[in-house]
């Protein structure tokens, strides 16, 4: 009996699983519930202009338009750094991770030149504000970041706020080290999953190893319908269903901005961007990657909107500001 019972829970598991994972998205006409047609035609056309793979527009849960091809996994370069955010925030909440750790306390250290005895005084969240100090060369880093990466030793940790690849592969590691997990395994598992994501799979994440460090980078692949779900995700507080996926402490807390971008009026957080209130409401974000991906949420108009590119298709990606203006567009045609 008992194990005729344990057989049944099994089978009641696994259909669970297959029912979120089958669950699609929900298409509703734009003109029933409020929007403007003749100004979401007008941003869609905009859109489309700039060739992206896929564009997904949600409210309240709902497709309101959606473009390209929504299945296309595509390389979503440095969203990956908010996907590892939000698998921080499980760690915290499970007490696998503490934010007030340093490097010396973790053992984290890095190939030669090595860490200084003050490098390793950065703590856990100046990593995940990018406040490290730390500017030892790193994987998958841009032009543009070695080009502008600071002198080792010229801002002590906690000190100043610059876009570090360091941080962002050390967090990593971290991760790995604490929790005893891959990254990969671990969003499948603890978010890809609950969620229901359509496409993603193990296989779509890798570590990009160079010799110049010993924390290599993790790249996603994700279609536009998943990383959707994951917009949603955050825009629900964490929830999904009845289940509470992220911490909604962890979601507050980790897109608000403790460190701003002047030049374009944009903050950062735990590897999120945040939006200028004045414009878009409070409590507005996206994550970013290289050519064009986007996972922006906009809490006011309760908008989730995704952009995909892929750039072997479109090698000259499309700009974040581009991107930006057409959102502008998409927020002006909603109720």
């Amino acid at each position: 009996m008992l194990v005729r019972r344990f057989a049944f829970l099994a089978v009641i598991c696994i259909l669970a699983v297959g029912q979120a994972r089958a669950q699609a998205w929900e298409d509703i006409d734009p003109s029933t519930v409020g929007w403007s047609v003749e100004k979401l035609d007008a941003a869609l056309r905009k859109a489309k202009a700039l060739k992206p793979t896929a564009l997904m527009i949600l409210q309240d849960g709902k497709v309101i338009a959606r473009s390209g091809d929504v299945s296309r996994k595509v390389k979503m370069a440095s969203v990956r750094k908010s996907l590892l955010s939000a698998l921080y925030g499980i760690a915290v909440e499970e007490g696998r991770i503490d934010l007030s750790a340093s490097l010396a306390d973790l053992g984290i250290d890095d190939n030669h030149p090595r860490l200084t005895d003050e490098e390793k005084t950065a703590t856990v969240r100046d990593l995940l504000t990018s406040r490290s100090g730390i500017y030892h060369p790193a994987a998958h880093e841009t032009a543009d970041i070695r080009r502008k990466r600071p002198v080792r030793g010229s801002h002590a940790p906690g000190t100043f706020w610059f876009y570090n690849n360091w941080d962002f592969n050390a967090l990593g590691t971290i991760y790995r080290q604490q929790t005893g997990e891959d990254i990969f395994k671990s969003f499948q598992s603890r978010i890809a999953e609950p969620i229901g994501m359509e496409d993603f799979s193990i296989e779509d994440g890798r570590y990009a190893r160079e010799k110049l460090s010993e924390h290599p980078a993790y790249p996603f692949s994700l279609s536009a319908r998943d990383a959707a779900r994951f917009g949603q995700l955050f825009l629900n507080g964490g929830t999904w269903g009845t289940t509470q996926v992220i911490p909604a402490t962890w979601v507050k807390e980790s897109t608000a901005a403790y460190s701003w971008a002047k030049r374009i009026r944009q903050g950062y957080g735990y590897m999120w961007w945040t939006l200028p209130e004045d414009t878009w409401g409070p409590n507005a974000f996206y994550a970013s990657g290289y050519g064009g991906q986007i996972i922006a949420v906009v809490p006011s108009k309760r908008l989730v909107v995704v952009q995909t590119v892929d750039l072997s298709q479109n090698p000259k990606g499309v700009r974040t500001s581009a991107f930006i203006d057409v959102m502008k567009d998409i927020a002006s045609a909603s109720p």
